[in-house]
C-alpha cells in the first residue's frame, strides 16, 4: 500500500519545478511536474514518492495530518508502518530538519 502524505509549501522554484515543502518539521524538496495545479508558498499538497500529485485545501490536510499523528501516537512499536513513518521523520538523509518554535513558517 502507498499512502501520500501533506506537507506545506514553503519555497517554489518554478523554472526547476521544485518546491521545498514542510513535513512535520522536516523541509524536502518535491517534484512539481505531475501536480495539478500550480501551488505557491502557504499552499498544501498530497506528495507521494517526491512528486506532490495535487494541492489540497488547508482543512484536508490538518485533518489528514491529525489522523497520521493519531496513527503514530497509538501505534505498537513494532508496526511496520509506523517505524517507515518515524525514520523518515527523524532520519531523512535528504531532508534539513526544522526546530518547532524557533519561527518557523509552517507552525
Amino acid at each position: 500500500m502507498c499512502l501520500g502524505v501533506p506537507g506545506k509549501v514553503i519555497e517554489v522554484d518554478g523554472e526547476m519545478q521544485i518546491a521545498t515543502v514542510d513535513f512535520w518539521g522536516v523541509r524536502k524538496q518535491v517534484r512539481l511536474e505531475v501536480c495539478d495545479m500550480p501551488v505557491e508558498p502557504g499552499d498544501f499538497i498530497l506528495n507521494h514518492v517526491g512528486f506532490a500529485i495535487r494541492r489540497i485545501p488547508p482543512e484536508e490536510a490538518a485533518e489528514t495530518l491529525a489522523l497520521y499523528d493519531e496513527l503514530l501516537r497509538l501505534a505498537d512499536e513494532q508496526d511496520l508502518m509506523t517505524a517507515d513513518v518515524r525514520a523518515e521523520i527523524e532520519a531523512a538523509p535528504d531532508a534539513v530538519r526544522v526546530q518547532k518554535g524557533a519561527g518557523d513558517e509552517s507552525e
